[in-house]
């Protein structure tokens, strides 16, 4: 029996290339176990993690390497606004 609960979380990374992509694409997405592998890497590499399982569980029926439809941007310039008011730990300015 596995020892690992699957709580059927997603997470979804997104990559914006302003200068290569019309859009934010999705570099990496997954459910459960590798859910939680995406996250961990993001915080181990001191990548901000905006937390909406609404919008995960949407973004994670993308493809790897599509960007995000247009009807999606709305709800991801809240994601980067909510980036650009986050704060690295030991290093704040």
């Amino acid at each position: 029996m596995s020892q690992y609960k699957n709580n059927f979380k997603h997470a979804v990374a997104l990559k914006y290339d302003t200068e290569k992509n019309n859009a934010p694409m999705v570099i990496a997405s997954g459910s459960g176990y590798i859910a939680d592998k995406v996250v961990k890497m993001a915080e181990e590499s001191g990548v901000p993690v905006y937390r909406d399982d609404s919008l995960s569980v949407l973004l994670s029926q993308l493809d790897i390497g599509s960007e995000i439809p247009e009807e999606l941007f709305s709800s991801i310039v809240d994601i980067y606004i909510y980036f650009l008011n986050f704060k690295i730990p030991g290093n704040e300015v």
